[in-house]
């Protein structure tokens, strides 16, 4: 039997206490279906309505360029195009597959944008999902490979040098669109603000009326209410990504199939990680598109070979929660945790 199991939410708690006393604190929260999630603002300031309206158009034309959904897209119209031509695309598209092909090769592949065929056969958050027969999988794997794109920055130009192979951003996208929201914030003036794409990408901007931490529950990745967490995170301003297993997801004959897929075995990836989260500091150019990225790295590869790669990059943290309850941090992981739940260990 085959039982259908995905959460689309916030997926992650945000605690926040204000007591507003002046127009600077003027509170303004929205939300909105974007991306496949539900997406969070909460500002604070005279403009904080008409920046989080800003934010959410900002994020409408990313989606409309990015998602490989839309058929208009330039996401679609490369992969349309796939082993015959090069496509003109908007420079925020090279922007994002550059990026992506920098921490493939760190991360020697763990990390591939080129899965769109293997996402696109298991269709896992779709009413088509079902598990591959191997041939299947085996079939589609050669078209696996960050290495057969091609870009042309002369001309903004991009080419898929397999024809059947495809890109898919859902990596990346939502962290580009949380830098892309954090700017506008800044743009109309708000200076305090928590920026929730989804769960997967939060931002902590400025600082809280009370000088305190920023607090961020991270989920639970075995129990789906928001009431039940990992641990609370609190930290100044940066951004924070969540990858995990939990996401989306259906279940068969009792097993786990989870939507981040191992570019090397066409599976799931099973590196014994259930969830990990990095936090990059905001000083970091586009902080928010490399945690996206970056947890995915870490959830791919397992814990050992993700913490070296994290521990190589300035200003980048990471925990791991394991499939046997535990949770590890990497190295330069300097951030407050507290309220860790009982039924988890915290490993050094």
């Amino acid at each position: 039997m085959l039982k259908r199991i995905y959460a689309i939410g916030l997926g992650m708690i945000i605690l926040i206490l204000f007591t507003a006393c002046s127009n600077e604190w003027k509170e303004a929260e929205k939300q909105a279906f974007k991306m496949d999630t539900i997406m969070d603002i909460k500002a604070y300031g005279p403009k904080a309505n008409k920046a989080i309206d800003a934010a959410f158009q900002r994020i409408d034309e990313i989606e409309k360029m990015a998602s490989a959904s839309i058929e208009t897209s330039d996401i679609s119209m490369i992969n349309n195009a796939s082993g015959k031509e090069y496509v003109k695309v908007h420079p925020e598209i090279i922007n994002m597959i550059k990026t992506s092909i920098k921490y493939s090769e760190l991360s020697e592949g763990a990390f591939d944008i080129t899965v769109g065929p293997l996402i696109k056969l298991w269709g896992i958050g779709t009413e088509n999902q079902k598990v591959p027969t191997d041939d299947e999988i085996k079939k589609v794997l050669p078209l696996v490979d960050y290495k057969n794109i091609s870009i042309k920055e002369s001309d903004n130009s991009i080419k898929l040098l397999k024809e059947g192979m495809s890109v898919d951003l859902g990596g990346i996208a939502k962290g580009y669109a949380a830098d892309e929201a954090v700017r506008i914030l800044k743009e109309y003036g708000v200076k305090s603000a928590i920026i929730n794409l989804g769960g997967s990408s939060v931002y902590a901007l400025g600082e809280k009326q009370d000088k305190s931490l920023w607090a961020i529950a991270v989920q639970h990745p075995r129990k789906d209410d928001n009431k039940n967490y990992t641990c609370i995170i609190r930290m100044p301003e940066q951004a924070l990504s969540t990858s995990g297993d939990y996401e989306r997801y259906f279940i068969k004959d009792g097993k786990r199939y989870h939507h981040i897929l191992n570019p090397f075995t066409g599976y799931p990836a099973d590196a014994k990680v259930m969830s990990d989260t990095i936090v990059i500091s905001s000083d970091i150019p586009n902080c928010n598109m490399l945690a996206d990225i970056l947890t995915k790295v870490t959830f791919v590869s397992g814990m050992e070979k993700g913490f070296k790669i994290i521990n190589g990059i300035q200003g980048v943290e990471c925990i791991a929660v394991t499939t046997d309850y535990k949770i590890y941090k990497s190295s330069g992981w300097k951030e407050e945790m507290e309220d860790i739940s009982p039924e988890f260990t915290l490993t050094n």
